[in-house]
C-alpha cells in the first residue's frame, strides 16, 4: 500500500509537529488525557444508564436518568474534539490502519444507540418504567457491547499500525 502524500503534508504542518515534539504539558499527552476523560464521561455514563435499563438498581427511578445524558454528550464532544487533535498528531498511523475505520464505525453505532436510548429514557414518564425497561434492555445490551468493542479497538490502535509517520514503517 502506498501512503498518500497528503498525510505527509499534514505531519509536516506546524501544529502536527508541535503536538508530537513539544515538551509543553499541553502537547500530545494532554490531548490523550482529555480524550480519555471524555471517554470516561461518555462511555461511563452510557454503562451506568445501560445497567439501570438492564434491571440493576431497581429502586433507582429511570426518569431522572435523562439528566445524565448531558454528561454523556459533553464527554462525547470532549472525546471527539481531542480525538481530532490526536489524529492531527499522527495521521498516517491512524488513517492507514483499517482498525481505525472499525473504531469510527463502532463509535457511530454507539452514538446512534445512545440517541435512541436517550429518547427511550426521556419518554419514561409517559410510557412507564416497565415499558421503558422493555424497550431499553436491548439498546443497553447493544450499547455495552459496542462501547466495549470501540474502546478495545481504540486501545489496539497503539499496537496494530503499519506506518507511524509518512515514509516510516512501524
Amino acid at each position: 500500500m502506498e501512503v498518500p502524500l497528503f498525510l505527509g503534508t499534514i505531519e509536516d504542518s506546524g501544529i502536527s509537529t508541535w503536538l508530537r515534539e513539544t515538551e509543553s504539558p499541553f502537547g500530545f499527552y494532554f490531548f490523550l488525557l482529555l480524550h480519555n476523560l471524555g471517554l470516561a464521561l461518555a462511555v461511563g455514563t452510557s454503562i451506568f444508564v445501560g445497567f439501570r435499563l438492564l434491571g440493576f438498581a431497581p429502586d433507582l427511578p429511570i426518569a431522572p436518568l435523562k439528566k445524565f445524558f448531558k454528561i454523556l454528550w459533553a464527554g462525547a464532544w470532549i472525546s471527539g474534539a481531542s480525538g481530532l487533535v490526536l489524529l492531527l498528531s499522527y495521521p498516517t498511523k491512524a488513517l492507514t490502519n483499517p482498525l481505525f475505520y472499525v473504531k469510527l464505525a463502532l463509535i457511530a453505532t454507539g452514538v446512534w444507540i445512545m440517541l435512541r436510548m436517550e429518547k427511550v429514557v426521556s419518554n419514561c414518564e409517559s410510557a412507564g418504567e416497565a415499558a421503558t425497561l422493555a424497550q431499553g434492555r436491548s439498546l443497553a445490551t447493544r450499547a455495552l457491547v459496542v462501547w466495549l468493542c470501540a474502546v478495545s479497538a481504540g486501545r489496539l490502535l497503539a499496537y496494530t499500525f503499519k506506518y507511524l509517520l509518512y515514509g516510516q514503517t512501524g
